[in-house]
């Protein structure tokens, strides 16, 4: 065993026990989030248009604006532990509600819910988990968490595509079943987090100190465009699949590679990247997610669309449990729902905009997408990448060298 995977293997162990619960619990909700990536298909299976499916998955945008909101405010209000058994049962009775419907007012409005009751959760597991862990080990558990999240979303899609071809409804009643079963651990076995210390400002003392912190607003501008790239792959992605003549099944396996490459090599990665500026590699990560997308417009075979995947999962991999970390460690302990919330918030954000932009261009011109991707995906690294001229503005605090996610060129 070299010293890479024996540095690895102990800072695994010196993880609480919690934090694995967690990641147990994580695991079975994406396992069973069957319906996103199959909502399109779904509604234009069903006789809807693009259109109608844009505004579909952009309604389900807007649910997690809200919910990320609104789910960092709960996680610093109740708990992390409450907010998370909320999210879980309150979104198995969407789901039911959304197999239900039929008109596309209802199907709107049903996926709207579905995103603001099962999008709760995420800002408050993830302060949960940088409540658990100290600093120097929040690049490692902030993997270990999205090792779990990839682990479910890596077979939970392939085995979603042959479940959609013995009936939809059976998609949304394992989502709906696996949200209630993390609902269950939660209560059970999680627990509160470290509790919130009310300030005399309120809400907008909260919101005057994350407009003020300069670093944060750089990673949210970054992190929202490259996110208009990357959920292509919610969207576009599956209809450039299906539409080369490959059916559900297969676009589903080769989604599936994308979680199979993060459970096998985002943890081992993270023993390298989490030596350098976290800025600095989130650029790298940001500009590998764009060649990724950007090579589509060469793939029409299945082995060009995995390797499509396999690029832009590795920049996935490099940029993601850094930029979660780089948060968690810029956030007060009293506001770090607040400020993963406002994070998952540019996703929810871009997840809105996304599917209009993408499908519009995919309607236009498949080869107008794919290079738009790379082209926002290089604004994304220059707004993200640490100049030099920035260093200096670095408390001191910061740049100490006992901080294991390097700051100081931030």
């Amino acid at each position: 065993m070299n010293a890479i995977e024996t540095t690895l293997l102990s800072r695994l162990r010196a993880l609480p026990r919690p934090a694995w619960i967690l990641f147990l619990g994580t695991f079975l909700n994406k396992f069973g989030t069957f319906v996103l990536p199959f909502l399109t298909l779904y509604l234009t299976q069903r006789g809807f248009s693009l259109t109608d499916a844009g505004l579909a998955i952009s309604a389900y945008g807007l649910g997690g604006l809200m919910a990320s909101a609104i789910g960092g405010h709960l996680a610093d209000a109740i708990g992390r532990r409450k907010t998370i058994a909320l999210s879980m049962f309150s979104v198995a009775a969407a789901m039911v509600l959304l197999s239900q419907s039929r008109s596309l007012p209802m199907i709107i409005l049903s996926t709207w819910l579905a995103a603001l009751t099962g999008e709760l959760y995420r800002p408050a597991s993830s302060a949960l988990l940088a409540d658990l862990v100290p600093p120097e080990l929040r690049v490692t558990a902030f993997s270990a968490y999205r090792m779990a999240f990839n682990a479910g979303f890596a077979f939970g899609p392939a085995t979603a595509g042959f479940v959609a071809a013995r009936g939809y409804f059976w998609l949304f009643a394992g989502d709906a079943a696996t949200s209630v079963l993390f609902g269950v651990i939660a209560l059970a076995a999680l627990p509160r987090g470290l509790p919130s210390r009310h300030e005399e400002g309120g809400w907008g003392h909260d919101l005057k100190t994350l407009a003020g912190d300069r670093r944060f607003l750089r990673v949210l501008c970054g992190a929202f465009i490259i996110a208009l790239v990357f959920l292509q792959m919610l969207s576009t992605f599956s209809l450039h699949v299906t539409q080369l003549g490959f059916p559900p099944a297969t676009y589903g396996l080769i989604l599936s590679l994308n979680g199979v490459l993060v459970v096998l090599c985002e943890l081992p990665l993270t023993s390298l990247t989490r030596r350098f500026p976290a800025r600095a590699v989130m650029a790298v990560g940001y500009l590998l997610v764009g060649a990724g997308f950007s090579l589509n417009a060469f793939a029409h075979s299945v082995e060009g669309l995995a390797g499509c995947v396999v690029i832009f999962t590795f920049g996935e991999m490099v940029a993601m449990p850094v930029s979660s970390a780089y948060v968690a460690n810029l956030a007060p302990a009293h506001l770090r729902g607040r400020y993963m919330g406002v994070y998952a918030l540019t996703w929810s954000a871009a997840l809105i905009l996304a599917p209009q932009v993408g499908l519009r261009l995919f309607a236009f011109s498949q080869t107008a997408l794919w290079a738009t991707c790379g082209l926002l995906a290089m604004v994304a690294a220059a707004i993200i990448f640490p100049f030099a001229r920035t260093r200096q503005a670095m408390p001191a605090a910061e740049s100490s060298p006992a901080r294991q996610l390097k700051m100081d060129e931030i």
